[in-house]
């Protein structure tokens, strides 16, 4: 299991952050194209201050597999357009109808339920008219891409986790169905963006396994530290409000198997992507100290 701690992680994701952010701004309609609001408000929410964790697991597994960050590009963005949109709805009054997103007011409270649906709706849509501008190798197609986008993004994935979260407010719910949220909510859109990553690179079956083996721990992982967070940090730290899954009664790993096992479970999971990493043979270095850095973060 490498540990390189000579790999300046800060510097990497700061570079990286602000090269996804360039990206992004010239994919998407400048603030004045018309319908003017709506590209406001898709801007609002996709420049709000994110950590771009997704979209630098995208990078940081194409570089893995020996790929260019320009290959990558187009499809790390598209990670990051699916993510805020889920955001996006996912603060709406109808679902966990939060008025805090990164550090500033959500959406639909500056701009609206219509416009925050419509611009989550854009959002979506945006990601795949991105995605269809990354290039394409003999392993992987367009097709390739796109099935793999859609699958972890639609009915049997991202929503099916967040029709799971919603339907369990109030419930007492079991770790294995507490497990399936997780996976379907956080952990297949993480996974989705080291796969894609992967693929951009015209990766190797073998390490599109390993790949994606580190992005179900990762993401796994992410959420459970999510929900230590959750009840552990303020407002201001987390950035969206703090306590809302207590408020709302949803099932959290604290809630159900207590804070220290929660952070036992996280660790445990961490050491699995550490694990999965293996084929690299330390050729990974970013995406180790991403898996590191996640485990400790605290916001």
């Amino acid at each position: 299991m490498s540990r390189n701690h000579a790999f300046n992680l800060k510097k990497y994701t700061r570079q990286r952050a602000k090269q996804v952010d360039r990206a992004l701004g010239q994919h998407l309609p400048t603030a004045r194209t018309k319908p003017a609001k709506l590209h406001q408000a898709m801007r609002y929410s996709l420049f709000a201050g994110g950590k771009r964790i997704r979209p630098i697991l995208t990078l940081a597994a194409a570089e893995a597999c020996g790929g260019k960050i320009g290959d990558a590009m187009p499809l790390a963005c598209a990670m990051e357009c699916i993510h805020t949109y889920s955001l996006i709805h996912d603060d709406l009054p109808s679902m966990d109808n939060d008025d805090v997103r990164r550090g500033r007011p959500t959406s639909h409270i500056v701009y609206g339920e219509g416009i925050a649906i419509l611009a989550g709706d854009a959002l979506l849509t945006q990601a795949f008219e991105i995605a269809a501008k990354a290039r394409t190798w003999p392993r992987y197609s367009h097709a390739d891409l796109f099935a793999e986008i859609t699958k972890n993004a639609g009915s049997l994935h991202l929503i099916a986790g967040q029709v799971a979260d919603l339907e369990s407010e109030g419930q007492l719910l079991s770790l294995p169905q507490l497990r399936y949220i997780h996976e379907r909510k956080t952990s297949a859109l993480l996974t989705c963006s080291v796969r894609l990553g992967g693929m951009s690179a015209n990766c190797t079956p073998t390490q599109l396994k390993a790949l994606t083996e580190f992005g179900y721990h990762v993401g796994l992982a992410f959420q459970v530290i999510d929900d230590i967070l959750d009840c552990t940090q303020t407002t201001e730290q987390l950035g969206k409000t703090a306590g809302k899954d207590l408020t709302a009664a949803k099932a959290t790993y604290p809630a159900i198997v207590g804070l220290e096992k929660s952070k036992k479970i996280a660790t445990a999971l961490t050491e699995k992507a550490f694990a999965a990493l293996t084929p690299f043979k330390g050729n990974a270095p970013a995406l180790e100290a991403l898996a590191k850095s996640l485990l400790k973060r605290n916001s």
